[in-house]
C-alpha cells in the first residue's frame, strides 16, 4: 500500500497552522527540507521524517494512521494490506494502519545489506523490542554494541540513543514491536 507522504505532510502541516518555514524552524532542519518533500522531490528517511513531525508534533506512528481509521477495528492482515512506512534500503511494514488510540505498533522489517538506520541515533518515548528472523544486524543501544543473528532478541527502553545496520552481504529481516507506538 503506497502512502502519500508529501500530502500527508502538508495537509498536517496546514491543519496545525503553520508555514513551511515555521515547520522547518521548529523541527530544525531547513526549509528546502520541507518543501522538497512536500513537493514529492524527496523521500525523507524515517529519521529525518520523525524529526519533521517532532516540530508539530505528531509520532509517525500517528502521521501514517491519519485518515486510514476503519469503522470496523481489523483483526487479520493480509501480506499485501500492511502499510509501507520505510523507503529504499530499509522497509518498515507496519500491521495496522490506525495506531492513534493502541498501546502496540508491530512492524515487519527489512534490512538491505549495508542499510542503516543512519548516523544520527534514533529515539523516541517507547519500549522497543524484537527477534531477528533472517541475517544479521548490528543494534546499537546506548554506549552498547552488539551483532544479532538469527533467533537473536532484543529489548530496550527506546528513549535511550539507538541505531540499526546490517552489517551482513544478505538482507537482514526482524520482527519488531513498540509500545506505545511512537515510531
Amino acid at each position: 500500500m503506497d502512502i502519500d507522504i508529501a500530502g500527508r505532510l502538508r495537509q498536517l502541516r496546514e491543519r496545525h497552522q503553520l508555514s513551511q518555514r515555521g515547520l522547518a524552524k521548529r523541527a530544525q532542519v531547513s526549509n528546502a527540507t520541507i518543501s522538497l518533500v512536500e513537493s514529492g522531490r524527496l523521500n525523507p528517511s524515517i529519521g529525518n521524517l520523525k524529526r519533521i513531525l517532532d516540530g508539530i508534533p505528531i509520532s509517525v506512528a500517528e502521521f501514517f494512521a491519519m485518515e486510514l481509521a476503519t469503522e470496523r477495528p481489523q483483526a487479520f492482515f493480509r501480506a499485501a494490506e500492511l502499510i509501507e512506512i520505510g523507503r529504499d534500503d530499509i522497509s518498515y511494514r507496519q500491521v495496522a494502519a490506525h495506531l492513534a488510540d493502541k498501546a502496540l505498533q508491530i512492524l515487519h522489517e527489512r534490512f538491505a545489506p549495508g542499510a542503516d538506520t543512519g548516523k544520527i541515533p534514533l529515539r523516541h518515548k517507547s519500549e522497543e523490542g524484537g527477534v531477528v528472523i533472517k541475517g544479521r544486524i548490528e543494534l546499537t543501544v546506548g554506549d552498547q554494541v552488539r551483532v544479532l543473528e538469527t533467533g537473536d532478541a532484543y529489548y530496550f527502553d527506546s528513549t535511550l540513543p539507538h541505531r540499526f545496520r546490517n552489517i551482513g552481504e544478505t538482507e537482514c529481516e526482524l520482527i519488531s514491536a513498540c509500545s506505545p507506538p511512537s515510531f
